[in-house]
């Protein structure tokens, strides 16, 4: 449930799990921007002398962060002063730690009940070397009656203009999970944003969302091809957005920046040169500068900056930080600047 309370009749609702004998009751949402993370992970972060096999090797206290793409996604909006909705599915042990410290943020928030253990997540970084390891655990596999909780919710409330879905599917998730959601989202006149990859990203587009933010890798499987050309993005997004599979597509290019299309614009932004200290939720944070520039009405071109400015913060920050409103602002002011 919310830490705060704001829904406190869904308790009825959801107090023993999916009840799908019980009335659709409408509640409001007061959030307009929801995130969901069907497969969120308690990230320890840590760092050792060295990585070296067989050896006992002693690591500094670890760091412990919610993690996971919508989380990661509300939590960055939440730096950035931007209120959030974060649905998250939530078990075992680990899941009681996930939810104590979901509930000691400021970020209001719901948890689906499963019956297995949420994930957990490692990160550690090598200081000999400063190289970064990232240990992603697979998360718990979901039942019918679980997975299908975020649905209803999103069926039977209002008041939500986006929804982000953000992440992997967990084992027992069917390959359609986003796109039974995409068309709940369009019923409720809302938009749907999604970052996620393989067959569950394309089953999504065929549905139709309103943005997508694929890396090269991603849209080059979207279009079915092994490796698309600098020169074929433009073409390859926006022949997705003609076939009226989305309004936007935002291409991550690593280093090389990246690119927004829509229909009428095409506009490739490099990244701030910096020293990379954790690539930990670097999209994430990108995905909530995204949101938080469309609601508030920017032009794609400073939607785009914004939303590289938070990835480009993220990764200045060591282990599982994410992005710092200071940081943004700086980042943001350059790119303003120089493009």
């Amino acid at each position: 449930m919310s830490r705060n309370g704001v829904y406190p009749n869904l308790q009825l609702y959801f107090k023993d799990g999916l009840n799908l004998s019980l009335p659709k009751l409408i509640y409001p949402v007061m959030q307009k921007i929801i995130t969901i993370t069907l497969n969120p992970s308690l990230d320890k972060g840590t760092t050792v002398q060295a990585i070296l096999p067989e050896m006992k090797l002693q690591c500094s206290t670890p760091s412990l962060e919610p993690g996971g793409g919508g989380i990661n996604v509300s939590r960055a909006l939440d730096h950035l002063g931007c209120e959030s909705l974060a649905l998250y599915m939530c078990g075992g042990y680990i899941g009681a730690e996930f939810k104590k410290m979901m509930n000691e943020t400021d970020i209001a928030s719901i948890d689906f009940k499963i019956a297995q253990n949420t994930r957990e997540n490692l990160i550690v970084i090598d200081n000999t070397t400063n190289d970064q390891y990232r240990f992603g655990m697979q998360g718990p596999t979901l039942t019918e009656e679980e997975w299908q909780q975020p649905l209803l919710f999103l069926q039977n409330n209002t008041g939500f203009d986006f929804v982000v879905a953000s992440g992997s599917l967990p084992p027992g998730v069917p390959l359609d999970f986003f796109a039974k959601m995409a068309a709940i989202v369009q019923n409720k006149g809302a938009k749907l944003i999604i970052d996620t990859s393989g067959e569950a990203l394309k089953n999504a587009v065929h549905e139709g969302v309103f943005l997508i933010k694929p890396n090269l890798e991603e849209l080059s499987f979207l279009c079915g091809v092994d490796k698309l050309k600098d020169d074929e993005i433009v073409l390859a997004a926006r022949n997705i957005i003609m076939d009226g599979c989305c309004s936007v597509v935002v291409v991550s290019l690593g280093a090389k920046g990246a690119m927004l299309v829509t229909k009428e614009e095409a506009i490739h932004l490099l990244s701030p040169d910096v020293e990379v200290k954790s690539t930990v939720g670097a999209g994430d944070s990108m995905v909530a500068g995204l949101v938080l520039g469309i609601t508030k009405g920017h032009s794609w071109k400073d939607i785009l900056k914004l939303g590289i400015a938070c990835g480009t913060a993220a990764t200045l920050n060591a282990g599982t930080a994410l992005c710092s409103k200071e940081d943004v602002a700086r980042l943001y002011t350059y790119l303003q600047k120089i493009q």
